[in-house]
This record gives structure tokens, C-alpha cells and sequence, in this order.
């Protein structure tokens, strides 16, 4: 990388702008949310093609729900209450130092890079951008290079609807990620594979810069033995085949009681062929991404299968690697041998897990690398509670599936492996901020007691220092 790279003039650029204007007003942070807002709306229907376009075959349906609703509403939420975010936070100081004054100043960290992924590539492009502008900042993306088309296109628009000295979108392949991951952003949030983001972590140190990492696991669902379980099946379902499993906290397995594997088996075909019917010729399942990861997912099942694992197809339609369709199926007597239960899956493919009691299941998760999410169908309190108490997950959903990712008022992020910081609302202003510390002296106080020469006077002050502090 030299002075004359591409992205370092881009990053070049948005920090002097930033050294200009280093706490933007209130107005000038809504009007860049406005932009964004309306770059969404006017192409909505762009993105959606586009977005469809990559995948071979995403539904613009899904697209509106998981992508342009969620933004939308983001952005609105940062309307509604970004001013207030803004506004110090008084701390009433020790009482020690009184009349003294303490305060929290929220201000900007600067210029924030955001690395984007290919599974929702608007959603989480659009999303941290949100809470970096909000929180005051400029920010520059870089794009996935296996959504081309839509991220081609997000590029473009971004030009338009901001200045280049505001947000700026790049595109490039692997080795330009690389790149940009080594620029000495204020802030940088990578969303992707725990893999990349050890490499990711590992070229942002170097600047020590500080990260967000939003990584994924292996996302347990458990039926608890006082689960609804029609419903937790359908639920379990919806989360796992919503983008076909392609969702970074999709259910990645289930844990159930030994005595009702059959009966979920029936009950999920009975899902899969009511939310698709005529799945072969459905327009509203999603395509694998990538004839790689289509490959990679047919590898995880057959490996499955050659180690002993049963494999039940939902919604009776038959494979097509040429459009990368690629059916729900089950996988009943797999074992931590197999890759399946080892690697995320990040696909329409979902292991059940037997288990004799809700102890054991606890000791199942509790025992593995923690996950994104943590899904927990129960209606007996006590229960929910001795789980919740003995397991760990960045986010956790009762009695449904991926909906607190949807939470305003909650940060999304992971924990351990699955990743660290959060962000999303008021959490996302605060990490995209520097919470400042000011303390302000009054002007009588007793700081001098504590001053040299050490005599009397500051050996008595101390020791009620000692006694009371």
C-alpha cells in the first residue's frame, strides 16, 4: 500500500473532511440519514434485482423483509432519537470531589470502515452504516466481491446520493479486502467467517485499530421438555430455510428429546411443503450463492451420509446444482466426527441432536465454542431461566427464531468465538462514539490538601481517604 493507492486517497479524503468538521451537528447527521433513506427507497426495486440477480435466485420478497425493512427502520429509529443520543450524559462525581461536575461527551471516533459479506449484502452495508452516521462519523465500505452485481450497484448509488468526503463504497476481491482491513480506520466492523475475521484482527492491529467482529458458529435451537412443539418446529423451520439457512444466526442444529425425532422429522416436511409448495418451481426459495458454496454444502451432507448419518429431503423437490437449488434436509444420527457438526453450515442442511434430558443439552452447548445466537422453545419459566443462566450466545430468542436481531433496543453481536462488540440503536451510536470522560473542577475545592509538602494536614486527609474511600 503507498500514498498513491486508491483507498488511501479515498481514506485520505474522509479524514480531513472529518478534521474539519469533527462533531457534525444534529442536522447534519439526519440529512445523512435522510440520504440514506432515500437512496433505499428510490432503489428499492435495483437493489432487489440485483440482489436476485447474484444469488440466481433470491425473492424480492425476502429482500424487502430481511434487507429494506430492517434499514429503513434503522435509519428511523436513529431519526427519531439520535438528537438525544447526542446530548452529554451527567455523572454525579464521588463525593469526595464535589462540588465538582463529571460528564459523559459522546463524540465521533472518525472515519469507520465497514468489510460487508455476501448473505445480506444490503442489510449489512446499510445497517453499521447507519450507526456510524448517526454517531457522527464518515465511512467507507468494502463491498463483497461475491455479490457483484448489487454491490456494483450500491457503489454507484452511494456516489450519488453522498459526497465523496461523507461515504465512500469500494469494490475489489480478496486481496483489496486485505488491503482495506490494514488501513488505520478510527473504527472497523468486519461481518463474515470466524477465519477471516482472525486475519481481519490480526491486520488491524497493527494500526491498533479497534474492531467489531460480527462472526457466526454453530447456532443451537433447543426444545425444551415444556416446548409447544408443533409450533417450535415451524419456527425452527422459518429460521433455518428463510435465504435457504444462508443467515449468519439461522439455526444451525437442534437439540430435542430422543423420544421426538420422528415427529419433528414429519412435522418440518410439513412446514418446508407449506412454506414452499412445489418447491422445484418455487420463486420464493433462495438459490445457494455460489456454485463454491452450493459444492461446499453438497460436501458437508455426503460426508454426513458416508459416516453413518441418515439424510431426510423436505419439500419433495430433487437437487439441481445448475441453479444451485438445493432442498431442506435433515440429518438424524450424525455424530462431532462429522464436519456437519463441526463447521457452520450456512445452508438449507439441519442436524437433529438427540438428548435425554435438558441438563444434557445445556452440557452440550455449554461445552462447544460459543455460538451467534441461541434459540430456546420452553414455556416453563424456570427452565428458561436455568438455561439462559448456563449457556452463553451472543443473542438469544425464546420461543421463535432471529427475531432479536430485529430489537432496536438490544445490540446484535457475538461473544468469544462467534465474535465481540455489538452494535444496532443506541449500542451502535455508543460503539461508533468515543463515551469521553470530562470532569470539571469547581472553583473551590479541596484538591489542594492533597498537595506536597506531605505534612500533618495531607496525612489526615489520607487517612479518611483510606477510612471512607
Amino acid at each position: 500500500m503507498t500514498d498513491n493507492d486508491p483507498l488511501t486517497a479515498d481514506l485520505q479524503c474522509l479524514r480531513e473532511a472529518q478534521a474539519h468538521e469533527p462533531m457534525p451537528t444534529w442536522p447534519t447527521r439526519a440529512r445523512r440519514l435522510r440520504a440514506l433513506e432515500k437512496m433505499l427507497l428510490e432503489q428499492r426495486a435495483a437493489f432487489a434485482a440485483a440482489i436476485d440477480a447474484d444469488f440466481g435466485q433470491r425473492p424480492r420478497e425476502e429482500t424487502d423483509l430481511l434487507e429494506i425493512f430492517p434499514s429503513l427502520s434503522a435509519i428511523r429509529h436513529a431519526l427519531a432519537h439520535g438528537r438525544r443520543w447526542m446530548k452529554p450524559r451527567r455523572r454525579r462525581a464521588d463525593w469526595l470531589f464535589l462540588p465538582a461536575r463529571i460528564e459523559l461527551r459522546p463524540q465521533p471516533r472518525g472515519v469507520v470502515g465497514i468489510i460487508v459479506p455476501w448473505n445480506y449484502p444490503l442489510y449489512l452495508a446499510v445497517g453499521p452504516l447507519v450507526d456510524a452516521l448517526a454517531a457522527g462519523n464518515r465511512a467507507m465500505l468494502k463491498m463483497s466481491e461475491f455479490t457483484p452485481r448489487f454491490s456494483a450497484l450500491f457503489a454507484e448509488q452511494v456516489a450519488k446520493y453522498f459526497q465523496p468526503d461523507e461515504v465512500v463504497a469500494v469494490n475489489g476481491d480478496a486481496a483489496v479486502a486485505q488491503v482495506f482491513s490494514a488501513l488505520p480506520f478510527d473504527h472497523l466492523l468486519f461481518t463474515g467467517s470466524t477465519t477471516v475475521g482472525h486475519h481481519v484482527m490480526r491486520t488491524a492491529a497493527a494500526n491498533l485499530t479497534p474492531v467489531t467482529l460480527e462472526l457466526g458458529g454453530k447456532s443451537p435451537a433447543i426444545i425444551g421438555p415444556g416446548a409447544r412443539f408443533g409450533h417450535a418446529v415451524k419456527r425452527i423451520m422459518f429460521g433455518k430455510l428463510v435465504n435457504a439457512g444462508q443467515t449468519c444466526i439461522a439455526p444451525d442444529y437442534v437439540l430435542l428429546p430422543r423420544n421426538r425425532m420422528a415427529e419433528f422429522v414429519e412435522l418440518a416436511g410439513k412446514a418446508a411443503a407449506r412454506m414452499y409448495p412445489q418447491l422445484e418451481r418455487s420463486t420464493q426459495y433462495a438459490s445457494i450463492v455460489s456454485d463454491r458454496q452450493y459444492q461446499r454444502l453438497a460436501a458437508l451432507r455426503d460426508d454426513a451420509l458416508a459416516a453413518g448419518a441418515r439424510v431426510h429431503p423436505l419439500g419433495g423437490a430433487v437437487e439441481d446444482p445448475a441453479r444451485r437449488l438445493l432442498p431442506p434436509q435433515l440429518l438424524t444420527e450424525v455424530d462431532d466426527d462429522m464436519a456437519v457438526m463441526r463447521e457452520e453450515i450456512f445452508g438449507p442442511l439441519l442436524p437433529l441432536v438427540a438428548y435425554d434430558s435438558l441438563d444434557d443439552a445445556i452440557a452440550y452447548v455449554a461445552a462447544r465454542p460459543h455460538p451467534l445466537a441461541l434459540y430456546l422453545f420452553e414455556s416453563d419459566p424456570a427452565r428458561i431461566d436455568h438455561v439462559l443462566a448456563r449457556t452463553h450466545a451472543g443473542g438469544v430468542t425464546l420461543n421463535d427464531t432471529l427475531y432479536h436481531i430485529a430489537q432496536h433496543g438490544l445490540p446484535f453481536g457475538g461473544v468469544g468465538a462467534s465474535g465481540m462488540g455489538g452494535y444496532h440503536g443506541e449500542a451502535g451510536f455508543r460503539t461508533f462514539s468515543h463515551m469521553k470522560p470530562v470532569f470539571r473542577q469547581a472553583r473551590w475545592n479541596g484538591a489542594g490538601l492533597l498537595d506536597p509538602p506531605y505534612g500533618t494536614r495531607f496525612r489526615r486527609v489520607l487517612d479518611l481517604l483510606l477510612k471512607r474511600g
